[in-house]
């Protein structure tokens, strides 16, 4: 597939279509717009910038031209607990796409819930949005995504940032964009025939923090424990140091030292 904004090709499976833009305000609003109009899932959004990209709890995304802005629009037909998942799939694909760019021995990581990091420091978020339908179950969910591929903020919810080109790695926007649709539906068929057991044990694999002690910032109080794993819906199982263990759903995860 030929990209109409910069020429490049963009190599995509036939399950996707693709609609690219110079600029937009968010990939993730105008996937809003094609998904209520009936647009299939496999729609890819692709901006080379974002006026109003959005972040976690609505934290502004920084966009400048020279990274990956794009939101994928799913219809996975399933609850919202199970659909949630789809964030530790997407990460999973985005971590073996961007790994793929970087040097040999290269340390990236996929940190809970949703972040990707190289050497330490975010180089890519992730962030679901969806529409239940009025049986409770999805009408659609919308998965935008940023990679950090030139260009970086100073840095992003509380955590350092770099780029892949920071990191010594070298890919264009079309060539990462082409191998992350090609994982992501490698793993979107696994999820959808074996569940998310699966993606779990891939995502662990690649985990940051995994089995160390963490701190977890949540909007009461925050909890320090040892981060043992997720459980099946993908809460983050954190043990305590009386040995007792707690499920995280939400909160902002740092390492501690």
């Amino acid at each position: 597939m030929i990209s109409p904004v910069g020429g490049g090709i963009v190599d995509l499976p036939p399950f996707f279509s693709l609609s690219a833009f110079d600029t937009v305000g968010s990939t993730n609003l105008e996937a809003r717009k094609q998904a209520d109009a009936g647009m299939p899932e496999g729609k890819i959004v692709w901006s080379r910038r974002q006026e109003q990209g959005v972040g976690r709890r609505g934290r502004n995304w920084s966009s400048p031209e020279g990274n990956l802005y794009c939101s994928l629009l799913l219809r996975p037909e399933c609850d919202p607990l199970t659909g949630a998942t789809l964030s530790f799939l997407i990460a999973v694909a985005l971590h073996k796409a961007i790994s793929s760019a970087l040097p040999v021995g290269s340390d990236i990581k996929v940190k809970w819930p949703n972040d990707i990091l190289i050497n330490g420091k975010k180089s890519a978020g992730i962030l679901l949005e969806s529409k239940t339908r009025v049986d409770g179950t999805l009408d659609y969910v919308i998965v935008g995504t940023g990679v950090n591929i030139a260009a970086y903020p100073k840095d992003t919810d509380g955590l350092p940032a770099t780029s892949i080109k920071a990191a010594g790695g070298n890919v264009t926007i079309e060539l990462l964009l082409s191998r992350y649709a090609h994982h992501f539906l490698e793993s979107y068929m696994i999820w959808k025939a074996d569940g998310f057991a699966p993606i779990r044990a891939e995502w662990l694999i690649r985990a940051a923090g995994l089995g160390q002690k963490i701190s977890v910032k949540l909007s009461d109080m925050p909890l320090e424990g040892v981060f043992s794993g997720l459980d099946e819906t993908g809460a983050l199982i954190l043990t305590l140091d009386d040995g007792k263990t707690k499920r995280i759903t939400a909160g902002e995860v740092f390492i501690v030292p």
